[in-house]
Formats: structure tokens, sequence, C-alpha cells
């Protein structure tokens, strides 16, 4: 089958092939294209999701610096309404901030004052949040000629009216009736907009496609992974390579579960090159075992892809964790640099990925020039540089039905949250995470269509109850924001965090980095020595990365502030829990003196455990379903971060028939919560409400402590 299916293939790329495939004709450059150039070169504004296309996340302004920045003081803040994942990067223009919110949801203020210009609202259906991995959030848009673009959550691509939040046009960029979402920001590429999706732990199989940036009509699309060789080429720009190299990487029946490799935040296009740049994703399931008969690389998952950005054909990849089954992504912020290596100027790109090495590639052929772990790591020793592969930890794939402690873990060493650049000091900042996971192979493993399918044993992995366990395994936990020496590949400086999944960054000319973290902290460093300057505390966490921007003379910081994504939801180990607030904007100026907004925290309502008795076999099973589907929204061992509910609290808890009617039928779905009907009987949602009234009983005793 696999013969015929390449050669088919190799016959396909003899002839044209249709509309939306690598022979499209390249886009007409024109003024707009040239002017969007032109704007990321002026520090005032901040128009890309990176800044500039290098995605640097440095900002040329130098007014607030390490002398003046004690002077910052608030100016305002405009409330969201959703306390879901904010991890949105606004894009600043002739005055006017734009900001994406969990849901896809925009917002156009007035940068001097927060007023609200306009607001846009795709209504995404709440169901359909049970398709995310890792929450609702949306890290931001894309700025073209007088439009907006946002990809919505339900995986539509929309053109908005920069001056009054219309639709231009929308197009649906995914099969909706599979498990695809959209969180990252849109790119533009000459007159393109470029756009990938996620969904790889439910199924998912990766690809970025391109649309004409004033109609909406596709250029081309690049498949990650190859599909079903049963049906044939993709009509597509990646079917030459999975024709002559991809395709011949990957054995077993890897279609069944979409084989991943989704591209669900870093695209870059490198102006200097001509080339686009595509971070991708883990495979579908993360067990290599279970996902490829423990066989073959796996191209393109874990790597960095280069395209030619006018017809999405390959050029070059780089693969950094080759037969990846940890969740590995290298989805992680690509930044574009010239660095002096060996006393010779070289091209590189710089990533810091999950899996806890830092790569300097050079981007002219994808040759990997050097890599270091910056964190502490035990999957493997280090890399090879002849041959650019990792030298593994044989028992880090976790065979034999062994489990294994693996550092860094599935949250990764870095994870979405943007690293930035500065030229000056030479210094990569790196918002890290100190996490590890235990893998386990999983021997009963079988497809569930539309949920987490991992191929790792789930059983047992609840935190545990005794106090004192439990605090001690909350202290392996972790976040340092790390300041990197790309060309020693060594930690110039480091700054410590109690907690992962601190924010994004920015660094400027002043010889300042920004960055927050979860208890609310803003703080700005000293760029080149890591010394803290300046401190506000906002309320509430921070994980979205801030911006700096110029407006009348005056210059602003900003930054959005709220909770969520994966590690709020899938861990017990959240510091303070709490029923989250909306999320905000806050913006920054130097010289402003208005008071922080009052952020008010509601209690937490006490737990409600259920009088009636339940059979010790009803709380097992009931134990073995939430750690198999519920624990990566409501948390392992039913201990919820705040960001959904905390189902020991829950008022459906003791009543069976309100609890069914949520977990069976679907009541709650518009606020995200689908009824598993599909996949439970309602024997089984009893035994859940078992096992969840266990949990609350303890939570009471805890209480009344």
């Amino acid at each position: 089958m696999r013969a015929a299916w390449l050669a088919a293939i190799a016959a396909v790329m003899t002839t044209a092939l249709i509309s939306g495939c690598s022979n499209a004709p390249p886009p007409k450059v024109d003024n707009a294209w040239s002017g969007l150039l032109a704007a990321t070169q002026n520090p005032g504004d901040w128009v890309t999701y990176g800044g500039t296309f290098d995605e640097q996340r440095f900002s040329r302004l130098t007014a607030i610096n390490d002398k003046t920045v004690s002077g910052l003081g608030f100016a305002w803040s405009h409330e969201f309404d959703t306390n879901r994942a904010q991890e949105s990067t606004p894009l600043e223009y002739q005055g006017v901030l734009y900001v994406t919110t969990a849901w896809s949801k925009v917002y156009a203020l007035d940068a001097r004052t927060g007023k609200q210009l306009w607001f846009y609202d795709p209504k995404v259906p709440g169901e359909y949040g049970a398709k995310g991995c890792c929450d609702v959030g949306n890290r931001g848009a894309a700025l073209y000629d007088g439009k907006l673009y946002v990809g919505t959550f339900d995986g539509r691509l929309v053109a908005l009216d920069i001056k009054t939040g219309k639709v231009v046009w929308s197009v649906v960029t995914v099969d909706q009736t599979k498990t695809y979402t959209i969180t990252g920001a849109p790119r533009i590429v000459k007159g393109r907009v470029v756009i990938g999706n996620g969904g790889a732990e439910l199924g998912a199989r990766g690809y970025v496609t391109a649309y004409d940036a004033q109609t909406g009509k596709q250029a081309w699309r690049f498949y990650t992974v190859p599909g079903n060789p049963a049906d044939g080429p993709d009509h597509a720009a990646s079917d030459k390579v999975f024709a002559e190299k991809a395709g011949q990487t990957w054995f077993g029946r890897y279609w069944k579960n979409g084989g991943g490799g989704t591209v669900w935040d870093s695209i870059v296009y490198d102006a200097e090159l001509d080339q686009l740049y595509l971070g991708v994703g883990n495979g579908s399931p993360w067990n290599h075992k279970l996902r490829s008969d423990g066989k073959g690389d796996n191209l393109f998952l874990s790597s960095i892809v280069a395209l030619d950005p006018d017809t999405g054909e390959y050029r070059w990849h780089y693969q950094g964790t080759p037969g990846e089954s940890w969740d590995y992504t290298h989805t992680q912020t690509i930044t574009l640099a010239t660095l002096t290596i060996d006393g010779k100027p070289r091209k590189v790109l710089m990533q810091a990925p999950k899996n806890g090495f830092f790569f300097v590639i050079d981007r002219t052929d994808g040759k990997l020039i050097s890599a270091k772990n910056y964190v502490d790591v035990n999957w493997a020793t280090s890399y090879d540089l002849k041959t650019g592969r990792p030298i593994e930890n044989p028992e880090a794939r976790y065979q034999g039905g062994k489990a294994v402690v693996v550092t860094p873990g599935a949250l990764g060493a870095h994870n979405w949250q943007p690293m930035a650049f500065s030229p000056q000091t030479g210094l990569a900042y790196i918002p890290g995470n100190k996490a590890l996971f235990g893998y386990q192979d999983d021997a009963n493993f079988a497809i569930r269509p539309g949920r987490w399918n991992l191929g790792l044993k789930t059983d047992d992995t609840s935190p545990p109850d005794d106090p004192a366990t439990f605090a001690a395994t909350r202290k392996l936990l972790g976040g340092r924001l790390i300041a990197w020496d790309p060309i020693r590949q060594r930690e110039a400086w480091g700054f410590d965090y109690s907690e992962p999944w601190n924010s994004g960054l920015l660094t400027t000319a002043g010889n300042l980095v920004f960055q927050g973290d979860t208890k609310g902290n803003l703080r700005a460093f000293a760029a080149d020595s890591g010394k803290v300057l300046w401190t506000m505390n906002l309320g509430m966490p921070i994980m979205a990365a801030p911006i700096a921007f110029e407006l009348d003379g005056a210059h602003y910081i900003a930054v959005a502030g709220g909770y969520g994504g994966a590690y709020a939801l899938t861990s017990a180990f959240n510091d303070n829990p709490i029923v989250r607030p909306n999320g905000r904007i806050y913006v920054f100026r130097l010289g402003a003196k208005a008071a922080l907004p009052k952020i008010d925290h509601i209690p937490w309502a006490p737990a409600n455990p259920p009088a009636e008795k339940f059979s010790d076999a009803q709380m097992t099973h009931g134990r073995h379903l939430f750690e198999r589907d519920c624990w990566v929204c409501h948390g392992p061992g039913a201990i919820s971060s705040g960001v959904v509910p905390d189902l020991r609290r829950s008022g459906a808890l003791t009543d069976a028939a309100a609890w069914k009617s949520v977990v069976i039928d679907g009541a709650l779905k518009e606020r995200g919560m689908i009824g598993f009907g599909k996949y439970l009987t309602p024997a089984d949602a009893e035994d859940l409400r078992a096992y969840v009234a266990e949990r609350a009983k303890l939570l009471q005793k805890q209480e009344k402590k």
C-alpha cells in the first residue's frame, strides 16, 4: 500500500495541481505589504504579534529605561467579559489598542484612555470548548491594509474592518466535525494570511493554510504529517515532500488518530531570506510505540519547517525531537537574529522548546549550530552536532509497562508564553518552567474519537491526599526567568518563581525586561544584570506578554491579565486557588498616577458532599473515569484552580438527577460542559458522582480544621 501511495503522489506532482495547492501564483506585492513592513520599523507602534517580523519582542523605545522605570504608573484598564485564559499579545496602531480574549472575542480600545471603540464576538458555541486541550484562549490578531485578522476557537479565520469591527470576510479553515481548534495568532506574509490550528491531543492532523488577505481565497496548504495512504495525495503543497521523504518516516496505522503535528503557535516570516518557518507540535497519540509502532522519526513532528511563502513548498526542516513521545512540541517562539559565531556573522533562528534544550539553527539551510539544555533534563544528555540528533536516555521512552518520571514533563521547560531577545545584551529571555511528569505505557489503549488519546496509563495520577506528601510534591514545581546567552549557550542570570506558568516577555532598548507572574506581579528587570527595578501587583495572575508603544510623546506598557490554560486546568498544585475574576487589559505610562482597579475575589462555596452512601466499587470506578476524562479541565483529584468550577463544591453533586443532566445530557453545554452520553452511561455518571463525593468529604474535613 505504501509503495502504491508514494507512486501515486509522485505521478500527481508531474501535473498541475488543483486550486489551493503549491503552484498557486505568487500574490501581488502591493503598497499595503510595503506599508506593513515599514510600520514594523516604527518603534512607536506594535503592529505584529512579535513586534517585528523577526519576533524578537524587542522594543527600540528608550524613554522607559533602567533609570526612569520607577516613574512608570498605572494609566487605565478595561475589564473583559470572561475569566477564561487571557493569553493575548495586544496590537497597537495609530492610537488604537486591539486585544483578543478568551472565546476569540476582540476589543478595539482607545490607547490613550481605554474607551471601547468596538467589540467583536464571533459567538463560538460553548460546547466547542470540549474540543480544546488547554482552555479557550486566544493569543492575538494580525493587522493588514485596514483589516484585523483573528482565528476563532471553532476554526474560522475572520477579517474585520479595523474602524468598525464589522466582518469583511470569514472562511472556515478546519473540518468542524473534528477536534480542531485555533488559539494562535495569524501572520501576514506578502499579502496573505497564514493560520495553523490545534487539537493533536484529541486526534487532529496538523497543517497550515495561506489565504488571500483581501478576499479570503485559499492560496496553498501544507500538511505537517502524512494522511492515510489509501486516500492518496492531498493536492497540497506538502505532497512532494511526503512522497520523497517524510512519508517514509511513519509506520503502522498512524493516521487512525490523525498523527498530530499541529502548528498552533509559531509561524514566522523571514523577510531577509524570504522564507516562512513553522513550529510543529507533538504526535497523536503522544506514545510513539502506539502511534507508529515505535519506529521512525515521524516527520514533521517536533520540528521547524521552512517553506516557500509564495507556494507553500518545502525547503528544509530541522527535527529537534525525533520520534517524540513526551508532548515535546516545537511550537514555542521562533526568533530570528544575526549572531557572531566563531568570528563570523550567522543568520540564525533560536528556539527554546518544551524539551529543555536551546537551539541555534542556521536559517539558510536548517543545520544545527548548537544545542544546550537551559533547564535540568533527564530524557537526553546532549545533542550530536554532526547528526543534529539527541543522545537519548533509553529509559525515558517508558516501554514495558514501567512508569518513568521525565524532566521536563508535558508542561514543557517552556510553553506558549513568548520569549524575547535583545540585540543590545545579546541575551534571550525565556519564561522557563520546572515541571516533571510521570509516563507509563497503556497496554489497553484504544482510540476514543473526540477525546484525549495520549496512549498513557492515567490511573493513579491524582495527587497525594497526605498533606506532607502533597507539599513535598508541590516543591518539585517552579518557574524561572532565564536570561540565556545563545552564543556561549549558558545562563547569564535568572530569577526564580515559586510556580510555573508565568508570563511572556518584553525586552527594550532601555535595558529592561518585563515579565508578570502567577501572583499578579508585573516586574521590570535590568536586562543586563537581572536586578529588579520596578514591581506592581495587578491583583490577578499574568500569563500574556507585555508590549511597548508611544503616543503623542508619551510612552506606554500594556499587558493582559488573567489566568487559565494548560497548567491552570490540569494541575492540582496551583497556589491559592480561588474563583478567578474576569481578565483585563492593563496600560501603564510614565508619570501616570491612576489607582489600580479593585479586584473582587469571590470566596469559594464550601464543600458540598451528598448525604447518601456509595459503594467502594462505585468510587473506584468513578476515580478511573475521572482520571481518564475529567481531570484535564476540572483538575487532578477534582482540585480546581478556579478557572472552571470545582466539582467538590457543585450544587449538582447532591442531586443525582441534576448531576446526570449535566454529565450525560449536556445541560451546561453553552458554558463549555458538553454532555458525555456518547462516552458514558448513566451508571458511569453516578460512579463519577460517587468519586467526587468522596473528594468533597475530604475537602470538608480540611475546611473544618
